[in-house]
Formats: C-alpha cells, sequence, structure tokens
C-alpha cells in the first residue's frame, strides 16, 4: 500500500511538472537528492560506526544488560502472556535497552528476534497476538535518554550545541511512551479481554 501512495505522488509530481513546463526543475532536483543522500550517509557512517562502538563497550561492560535488569520488572507487567525463560523476553528487553540508550540501529536486530519468537508463541498465526501489539507499541514510541542519530545529524548540520535536544528528547519520548502504553491497555480489554 505504501509503495503505492507513493507511486501516486511521484507521477502526479512528474505529470504536474510537465504539465507547468518545469520538467527540469524535477529532474535536476532529483539528481541533487540522490547526491545530497549519498553525503549524508557517509557523513553520518562516521557518528553510527562511533555509537555502535560504544554500545558494544556498554554490551561488554555489562551496561545493557543492568538496563535490561532494570527495565524487567516493567517488562513482566507489559508482557504477562510471555514466559520470563523464553528467548522472547531477552529480546525484547535487549531491544527496549538499546532504544532507551537511543541506538536504534542495534536494536532493530533484537526487535526482529523478539517478534520472530512472539510469533512462535501466538496462538493464532494469522493475526497478531496482545504481546505483539504492545512490543510494537513499545518500540516506536520508547523512551529515548539518548538521542544518537539526531545529535549525529545535528552535528553534521554545523549545530553550535547538537546535545541540547536532549531534555526535549527524553519529555517527549516519555509522554509518547507514556500515552502508547495507556492506550494499549484499553485496546487489549476491548480486543483480548485482558
Amino acid at each position: 500500500m505504501v509503495n503505492i501512495i507513493w507511486f501516486i505522488l511521484l507521477a502526479g509530481g512528474i505529470i504536474l511538472s510537465m504539465f507547468n513546463g518545469k520538467v527540469d526543475v524535477i529532474s535536476n532536483a532529483a539528481f541533487a537528492a540522490a547526491g545530497n543522500s549519498v553525503a549524508i550517509v557517509i557523513e553520518i557512517t562516521g557518528v553510527i560506526c562511533l555509537w555502535m562502538g560504544l554500545l558494544r563497550l556498554a554490551e561488554a561492560s555489562g551496561l545493557v544488560n543492568i538496563i535490561a535488569k532494570l527495565a524487567a520488572p516493567i517488562a513482566r507487567l507489559l508482557f504477562p502472556d510471555v514466559p520470563r525463560d523464553h528467548p522472547a523476553f531477552f529480546a525484547i528487553l535487549m531491544n527496549l535497552a538499546a532504544n532507551v540508550l537511543g541506538l536504534g540501529n542495534a536494536a532493530t536486530p533484537f526487535g526482529l528476534k523478539a517478534m520472530q519468537y512472539l510469533q512462535e508463541l501466538n496462538p493464532d498465526k494469522k493475526s497478531a497476538s496482545a504481546s505483539m501489539i504492545t512490543f510494537l507499541a513499545l518500540n516506536t514510541s520508547c523512551i529515548t535518554l539518548i538521542p544518537t542519530l539526531v545529535i549525529s545529524l545535528r552535528v553534521q548540520a554545523g549545530s553550535a550545541s547538537p546535545t541540547e535536544i536532549i531534555g526535549a528528547t527524553i519529555f517527549a519520548t516519555c509522554i509518547g511512551t507514556t500515552f502508547a502504553v495507556f492506550f494499549d491497555r484499553i485496546l487489549r480489554r476491548r480486543y483480548f479481554g485482558r
């Protein structure tokens, strides 16, 4: 569905530019954007490598496990259907810990594994379970203490103070997570009866 929407937007823009006689503007913008995207990816790669290295240090030092252990009591309340000794519970905790540290790229493999394990626990393979929906809501709205990608983008853009957004990010993600959990509980009771 998203591919269809993107195609309609792209085709509509091209057709509209042809009617307005601005095809050269569209083609110049397309080539400029393609060149800029490669430059941005190359610039950000170094910063992401730095943060991924820091995550590896955090994993090796046990910091990620400490955060996961701190989150375990909350995770037990949010995921009552997931057995504590199941690999899904560990993958959920590691995903949330990486997201809290602002390392979304590192959280992705844990998120994919968590969904795979949750699907194994799902009695109805054709629809998402309550735990899968809760995990998706938390994964997309997770509290972030250090928004590493945004900070790296601000550094690349030449910001005088790239880390000044940390307080606002913590506040916004706390609000987002609170609402995600609140609405998840309401909808879980309505659709799953628990």
